[in-house]
């Protein structure tokens, strides 16, 4: 019998045994959602609870650490359909260009392709996540293994997906077109079945366009889910998400003199044809919540995902003021990841102390295989060419296979967590989880096969003190790890195979404060140590080690409504990280990369009638790194939006969002020195959205 087989019958036979005994929560689908905070129109952006941090219902108020959350709302009104281009409105987020085929994110100073999560179950597999069928985005800084695990060392970023409604039918349609070219169109229907039976299927399709040549590309994705009340206390919810990606692989410009290179915003420094992309992924989940009685309930989750990614590249190594370096290669990754989560939550009291303690447990699998090939031109791996508006490239094709492998993860996990009422004014949250982590992996070139196993103890504790119920200031330590094989792990070498894993120490100190029931103010300081830290070769964007590194910021921002017709979202950033020990890599004292000293964002939406309403967003970024060679600087930039909305009728509203209303020539994003994304210009987008 296969490991796979095993352990996909255990994780499906505990789903069982537990709809058995338990079924799933008795909450109400309402019940189950964060409130929000309502103010202006019906909704707004501010969200008052949420599980995601500690996997209790608590107001963030009470969560020792600072987290960002963008509501659905928020992502309307800035017309965001990418994961993306969301997260340019939170502070302490930078954006990493992720070779033109995936999401890359660095937080607090820390790069990462796999510290993402789908209600809070892993989802870290190299792609582009869209927010058709999400609710909301939660960005969790600081390390955060206690809850999710391996890796979060700087933060995890989590997707709340849209859920069925017991209540009402409805449904949403919309349809967007831009003046680059692109286009898209998405639904959004709720329909009650009985009086214990709700589905909800979103579904879209995105054409892609853009300033750059020969770009295009298409996002396809369907997600239906389905909620069962099995009986007064118990409910199941089933969903599914099918998301195709194809779209051209685009690495951007080189750089020259240690700058971004100037005046070729449009040209494609690639081939057309070779240079694409396609991923295809499935998701399956299965949810099992019981209410035991009013003080304690259990959870049972099941996630089965399979993604399959292909793309090839051919980018800019190097230029001068005549020529381009060219070289490339292309990869196919296939990987089957299968995660089973339990939880049980008691709240009560013992010895006059309030409690609300969570046990819980975790079990993985994940499945790698991985191929390259390196380009040719002719029979040369990288060629020369002229410097031009559009590159004048020989033909061009990828070889055998460079590289093939194997690699399997297996881990299993227990946590416990008490958040404890000391009084009325104090709360202490502590809690420890303890993973054992291995992965095995096999060379298919050179033969080589390794395997490592490890087991790591994750602590947390925070101390939160409130002289008021609306005003809170907390103190917080935090450790996490991540196994020395790349974020990916897809395969072990004889270096990394004797490495014991990278740790993460974040220490956090902070105050939270609601200045009324409809608007929020938080501000954050923190400390966060690296070990043993890895990163990207300025040159190949391969992964070395580069000893430690230290990361310290302030973050605060300001969330909520200031007037019934003014809403907001204020965010900002001050950051310095640097590496602290000498290695081949850099030198100890040198900055790190991809952390700009200051971020700010602002975004206002005022609406001046029942049915018009504008908004303005500003967005800035101080110059930074593109890697850790420092050779390479991103230059600051200031980016300005702008939007405004009118309500047709009850059911029709129209929305025109303009980006970059200033036309702001900008590079937001780089891989490596010679990879670095430009930003869009002057670019405008017209929003119907129709409700039945």
């Amino acid at each position: 019998m296969s490991a796979r087989f095993r352990f996909s019958r255990i994780a499906w036979s505990c789903a069982a045994a537990a709809s058995a005994l338990a079924g799933a929560q008795a909450a109400r689908a309402e019940d189950e959602a964060p409130a929000i905070i309502v103010y202006g129109r019906a909704d707004g952006y501010d969200i008052e609870k949420t599980r995601t941090a500690t996997k209790t219902e608590t107001a963030l108020i009470d969560v020792p650490q600072s987290v960002s959350v963008l509501s659905r709302e928020q992502l309307d009104d800035q017309g965001l359909e990418q994961l993306g281009d969301a997260l340019r409105y939170v502070p302490g987020v930078v954006l990493g260009q992720g070779e033109g085929h995936r999401d890359q994110v660095s937080l607090r100073g820390q790069n990462t392709t796999a510290d993402f999560f789908l209600d809070g179950l892993r989802d870290d597999a190299q792609y582009y996540r869209a927010l058709y069928n999400i609710e909301r985005v939660e960005v969790l800084k600081g390390a955060n293994a206690l809850i999710f695990g391996r890796g979060g060392g700087g933060g995890v970023i989590n997707r709340v997906s849209k859920a069925p409604e017991f209540s009402r039918n409805r449904a949403d349609f919309s349809a967007g077109v831009d003046t680059l070219g692109a286009w898209s169109l998405a639904a959004d229907v709720d329909r009650v079945l009985s009086d214990s039976a709700a589905v909800r299927l979103n579904a879209t399709w995105e054409d892609f366009a853009s300033h750059r040549d020969f770009y295009s590309g298409h996002f396809l994705g369907l997600n239906p889910t389905l909620g069962l009340k099995l009986g007064e206390a118990t409910r199941l919810t089933a969903s599914y998400e099918y998301a195709e990606d194809r779209r051209t692989t685009d690495r951007g410009v080189p750089s020259l003199g240690g700058l971004p290179l100037k005046g070729f915003d449009d040209t494609f420094f690639g081939v057309p044809g070779l240079n694409h992309s396609e991923t295809t992924a499935h998701i399956a989940r299965l949810r099992l919540d019981h209410e035991f009685g009013e003080n304690l309930k259990a959870d049972l989750s099941a996630q089965y995902a399979s993604y399959d990614k292909y793309y090839g590249n051919i980018y800019a190594r190097g230029a001068t003021a005549a020529a381009v370096e060219l070289e490339g290669y292309d990869s196919t990754t296939t990987r089957t990841n299968w995660v089973v989560q339990g939880n049980l939550v008691w709240k009560g009291e013992t010895g006059g102390l309030g409690h609300q303690l969570l046990v819980g447990f975790e079990a993985g699998e994940q499945d790698t295989d991985a191929l390259r090939s390196e380009a040719f031109f002719g029979t040369a791996s990288r060629v020369t060419v002229p410097l031009a508006q559009v590159l004048i490239v020989p033909a061009a094709r990828f070889g055998p296979i460079s590289r093939s492998s194997r690699s399997d993860v297996r881990t299993l996990s227990a946590y416990v967590q008490d958040q404890i009422d000391l009084g009325d004014h104090v709360k202490l949250v502590a809690g420890l989880r303890y993973d054992n982590f291995r992965i095995s992996s096999a060379n298919r070139i050179n033969q080589f096969g390794a395997s490592r196993e490890d087991g790591k103890w994750s602590p947390r504790l925070g101390l939160i003190v409130k002289p008021q119920e609306n005003l809170s200031f907390y103190a917080s330590f935090a450790k996490s790890f991540l196994p020395q094989s790349g974020d990916q792990f897809t395969v072990l070498d004889a270096t990394t195979a004797t490495l014991a894993p990278e740790e993460f120490r974040n220490l956090e100190v902070g105050a939270k404060w609601d200045l009324t029931d409809r608007l929020a103010l938080t501000a954050a300081l923190y400390q966060l140590d690296r070990k043993n830290t890895r990163a990207s070769d300025p040159i190949t964007g391969n992964t070395v080690l580069s000893g430690s590194s230290r990361a310290r910021g302030f973050e605060a921002a300001l969330v909520g409504q200031i007037t019934p017709q003014l809403q907001v979202t204020l965010g900002y950033a001050l950051q310095d990280g640097e590496i602290r020990t000498t290695t081949t890599a850099a030198p100890a004292g040198r900055p790190l990369a991809q952390l700009p000293r200051h971020q700010a964002s602002a975004f206002a939406r005022y609406d001046i009638t029942d049915k018009l309403g504008v908004a303005l967003g500003v967005l800035h970024q101080s110059s930074q790194f593109a890697t850790i060679s420092n050779a390479v600087r991103l230059p600051a930039f200031t980016r300005v939006d702008a939007a405004v909305f009118y309500e047709v009728s009850d059911r029709v509203e129209l929305q025109v969002n303009v980006e970059n209303l200033t036309d702001a020539d900008y590079f937001p994003s780089a891989h490596t020195d010679n990879n670095i994304s430009t930003g869009k210009p002057l670019n405008a987008r017209l929003t119907m959205r129709v409700k039945l």
